[in-house]
C-alpha cells in the first residue's frame, strides 16, 4: 500500500471514530454546530419547510408544534447558556428551559429562519440585540431571569388571574409582590382545563429557596393532548463543579409534574 493510501485510510478511520462518538467529523469545538448527530438540529431549509407547513395554525398551536419538535434534544448544561457563551442567536444542539421557550416562540411568530433570528433580537432582550460579524455583542442586555420576561410584556399576556384563585408571594430584585396561581388551584379541573396550546408556564419558587433572588425557577410550554395539558420543557441540571449536569427536552404530564415539583405555583402567559 502506498503512503498516500495509508494516510487516506487513517483519515477515514478517525472520521468514523468521531461519528461513532457522536460528533460530526468537521466539528470545530463550538457548542452550537448548525448540523450534528442530533436529528433535531434542523437545517434552514427544514425550518423553512416546517414554518410554511404550519403557517395557517393559530399562534399557540405553532408554539406548541415547535416546542415538540425539539423533544429529545440534549439539555444545555452550561450555567451561562451555550448560546450566550458562543455569542450566537441560534444554538439548537443544546437546549435549556429558557432557550426552548425563546426558540419555539421565535420560530412560531416568524415565517422564515432569518425572520426568527430577527424576532430573537427583539424578544430576548430588554432593549434589542445587536449582531456584529455574526456574533451577538450585547447579551448582557438579555433576559437572564425568567420573571423579567413576564414583566416585559414581550412574552404574551399574563392570564394567571383568569385561571383561578391567586395568591401573592414576595418579589425580589426590584420587583414587588408577585401574583401567582398556587399548585392546588391550578390542579382543579376548572383551572387546569383552561390551559391552551402554546401557553407559557413560569414556575414560582418558594422565597426561602431562592439562590440569587430568582422568582421563577423553571419554565415550559403547554401542549394539549386528549384534552389534557402536558408540559414540554428543557428538563435537566446545569454543570456545577465536578458534576457534569445533564438532561433532555421532554414532555411531562403537567399534573404529575406539579405534584412532584418543589415550586409553590405558576404564572401563565399567552400570546393572543
Amino acid at each position: 500500500m502506498t503512503k498516500r493510501g495509508g494516510n487516506l485510510l487513517v483519515t477515514l478511520f478517525i472520521a468514523a471514530c468521531l461519528l461513532y462518538a457522536g460528533y460530526p467529523a468537521s466539528a470545530s469545538g463550538s457548542p452550537c454546530e448548525e448540523r450534528g448527530p442530533n436529528p433535531r438540529v434542523f437545517t434552514r431549509q427544514e425550518i423553512s419547510w416546517k414554518q410554511d407547513s404550519i403557517k395557517a395554525l393559530p399562534t399557540g398551536k405553532r408554539i406548541a408544534f415547535w416546542a415538540e419538535a425539539f423533544i429529545g434534544t440534549p439539555y444545555d448544561t452550561d450555567p451561562l447558556g451555550a448560546y450566550v457563551r458562543s455569542e450566537k442567536v441560534v444554538c439548537d444542539s443544546e437546549i435549556d428551559c429558557m432557550y426552548l421557550v425563546f426558540r419555539a416562540v421565535e420560530l412560531a411568530m416568524s415565517g422564515t429562519p432569518e425572520g426568527a433570528e430577527e424576532k430573537a433580537l427583539d424578544l430576548r432582550f430588554k432593549t434589542r440585540g445587536k449582531v456584529e460579524n455574526g456574533r451577538v455583542v450585547n447579551y448582557e442586555d438579555r433576559f437572564d431571569y425568567a420573571e423579567d420576561m413576564i414583566y416585559s410584556g414581550k412574552w404574551g399576556q399574563d392570564i394567571t388571574e383568569d385561571l383561578g384563585c391567586t395568591d401573592l408571594v414576595s418579589g425580589s430584585r426590584g420587583h414587588g409582590p408577585v401574583v401567582y396561581l398556587p399548585k392546588s388551584a391550578l390542579l382543579k379541573p376548572e383551572s387546569y382545563n383552561m390551559l391552551k396550546d402554546g401557553d407559557l408556564v413560569f414556575f414560582i419558587k418558594d422565597p426561602v429557596k431562592r439562590a440569587v433572588g430568582e422568582i421563577v425557577g423553571h419554565l415550559g410550554i403547554i401542549k394539549v393532548e386528549s384534552d389534557r395539558p402536558v408540559l414540554i420543557h428543557g428538563s435537566g441540571t446545569k454543570a456545577n463543579g465536578n458534576k457534569p449536569g445533564g438532561g433532555v427536552v421532554k414532555k411531562s404530564d403537567l399534573s404529575e409534574y406539579l405534584k412532584n415539583a418543589r415550586f409553590i405555583g405558576v404564572v401563565v402567559t399567552r400570546f393572543q
